[in-house]
């Protein structure tokens, strides 16, 4: 599937999603935002891992500040009804959906597709990639759930010295700050986020949905509502596939661990 703004590829239980407007720096507006929700929508249905891209020299400079213009002059008319912010749906689909996203990041990360990019579980970026939250020397705030997803990636600090200052982090300062959990050189951070996709893509369909979804919400509980809800967890019914998996363990047939830096 390619339209205009995102690609969509099926390479067996992996789903490529590229943001296709290398012109404009793969920037964010409402018909990207139509298509990376059927993109991802379709990812659920029939993938176990999705990826996302960026075509060109950028992964995402965020928001399309022409669009951002012209509702800022009032030269586009607002919706009779308030209702939900669109990235904030589509941005949760990814991050609290039915499969795992890994991202692959180089160029521009900044604004939007920092939004974006930390929708993700997992992120790789390669080393020609730098992060930014440029909003405030723009005179507009984050919207895409930068509040929310990016403040707990990296923290209060950090995020307010990114707005308030516009400094933008390199990608080592990005995984410092646990932007990013992978960097690689130059042009090959798709190739490590296809290899950490096929990884995940073997685990269980239940246990990925549990990681992503259990987890978050998890954390922002208390201490014990934390764990009761860890408990209840725990205790659910688990698919035919777990008693296979443990069984392959108990009885010597599953591959053993190997401990980094001892692959040979």
């Amino acid at each position: 599937m390619s339209t205009d703004f995102v690609t969509y590829e099926l390479d067996g239980p992996i789903a490529l999603i590229g943001l296709n407007r290398p012109d404009k720096r793969n920037a964010i507006n409402e018909a990207v935002i139509d298509e990376l929700r059927a993109a991802v929508h379709r990812a659920g249905e029939e993938a176990d891992v999705g990826v996302l891209h960026g075509h060109g020299k950028h992964f995402c400079a965020g928001l399309d500040l022409g669009e951002a213009l012209a509702r800022a002059a009032g030269q586009t008319k607002p919706p009779r009804k308030r209702k939900r912010h669109s990235w904030h749906e589509v941005f949760d689909t990814i991050a609290r959906g039915p499969i795992p996203f890994v991202a692959a990041l180089h160029g521009a990360v900044v604004g939007g597709g920092l939004e974006l990019a930390t929708a993700a579980h997992v992120r790789i970026a390669d080393e020609s990639a730098f992060f930014g939250l440029p909003e405030g020397q723009r005179g507009i705030f984050v919207g895409g759930g930068g509040t929310v997803r990016i403040q707990r990636v990296v923290g209060y600090t950090v995020m307010a010295d990114m707005m308030l200052t516009g400094r933008l982090l390199s990608a080592a300062e990005g995984e410092r700050e646990h932007i990013v959990r992978y960097v690689v050189p130059t042009g090959q951070a798709l190739a490590k986020a296809r290899e950490l996709a096929a990884v995940i893509a073997k685990n269980t369909p239940d246990t990925n949905w549990r990681i992503t979804n259990l987890l978050p919400r998890i954390n922002d509980l208390s201490h014990d509502d934390g764990l009761f809800v860890e408990y209840l967890n725990s205790n659910m019914q688990r698919p035919p596939e777990t008693a296979e998996r443990l069984r392959e363990f108990v009885e010597g047939r599953a591959k053993p661990l190997v401990a980094p830096g001892n692959r040979s």
